[in-house]
């Protein structure tokens, strides 16, 4: 191939092609059909340089133009506060909706069994006394004791940042190890539940029960939905590998996995909430009436979110899984 000819015979088609790229916000019907059929020409263009003449500039300029042609003729990109917009107002809310019926049953569950541990603890001094010392117990209970100072025992910054880093973990262990078969799932609901159950059952028989409650509730409504929703979910995850439904297993898991990935993005910003809440709000002066309201009004504002936001953009087709066009290809099954 000769490439100073070549170039000269398309010099004007390329010149063309990039003018319409340039302008590519603001064609007519005609102009655009006109930069389809220039892109697809100077794509032939690049393959026959590629395989012929493999000039070094030639390649450069014209696998620039096919590029930028491609941008335009495929349509850029969403700006990323559009697409930070939609996650938070469709896609996170929505996979969480979807999701309801798996961690409303975890957390009803988890609860039961928390509360079956703390009366247990609470109503025998044999099991009370296997967990720890009477000196560690009175040590946990007491006025002044190791359960109310915890949540002052750093900065409330630190304290914040610390808090918010562990339970965002647990929240991705349970929604990423779904996948292993929900095992570690169980795991971690079940010392989720013993620990608030034991600690639960410690202050009632210490007759301090009302102080559990008023440190735990306005931070841990919060808190322990995002883990019950991280929890459930990674459990529908586990149940997607048994069961995938119509959908190949791969496909399957391929489309809740990425709404898992979002989900885990979402739950660590809800997580943040309640974290900031402990450390400035579950330790601070206010009256424990006003703490508690506030946990309330937080957990409320969140179902609402869910259940609001998410049902509706559920009912419009939004599962939590990127766009089509971005969520890769698929290989077609044998028929």
């Amino acid at each position: 191939m000769d490439v100073d000819l070549f170039s000269a015979n398309h010099r004007a088609e390329w010149d063309r092609l990039a003018q319409l790229v340039e302008r590519s916000r603001s064609l007519d019907g005609a102009e655009a059909d006109e930069l389809v059929t220039l892109y697809q020409r100077s794509a032939t263009h690049l393959s026959m340089v590629r395989a012929s003449a493999p000039d070094p500039a030639l390649l450069a300029r014209l696998s620039t133009l096919v590029t930028r042609a491609r941008s335009a003729v495929a349509g850029s990109h969403d700006p990323a506060w559009r697409e930070v917009g939609l996650f938070f107002s469709q896609r996170f809310p929505a996979a969480v909706y979807r999701s309801r019926r798996w961690w409303l049953s975890t957390a009803v569950v988890t609860i039961v069994v928390s509360a079956l541990l703390a009366a247990w603890i609470a109503a025998d001094a044999g099991v009370r006394g296997s967990l720890a010392t009477p000196d560690a117990i009175k040590q946990l209970t007491e006025p002044g004791g190791s359960f109310e100072t915890y949540y002052s025992s750093n900065p409330a910054g630190s304290f914040a940042a610390q808090v918010w880093t562990n339970n965002a973990w647990v929240a991705a262990t349970c929604l990423f190890f779904g996948v292993l078969g929900g095992i570690p799932v169980l795991i971690a609901l079940w010392a989720n539940a013993a620990n608030v159950g034991m600690s639960a059952g410690l202050m009632a028989a210490a007759g301090r029960l009302d102080i559990f409650f008023g440190l735990i509730t306005p931070h841990g409504l919060l808190e322990l939905t995002a883990v019950f929703v991280a929890a459930g979910t990674g459990l529908r995850l586990a149940w997607t590998v048994v069961n995938p439904g119509p959908r190949t297993r791969g496909v399957a898991l391929a489309q809740e996995g990425r709404a898992v990935a979002a989900m885990a993005l979402g739950l660590a910003c809800v997580l943040l909430v309640s974290g900031v809440i402990e450390a400035f709000v579950t330790p601070s002066g206010l009256p424990t009436w006003a703490r508690i309201g506030i946990g309330v009004l937080a957990e409320l504002a969140f179902l609402a979110y869910v259940f609001v936001l998410g049902r509706r953009a559920a009912l419009s087709g939004v599962t939590g899984d990127v766009d089509a066009r971005s969520g890769g290809d698929t290989r077609p099954e044998a028929g």
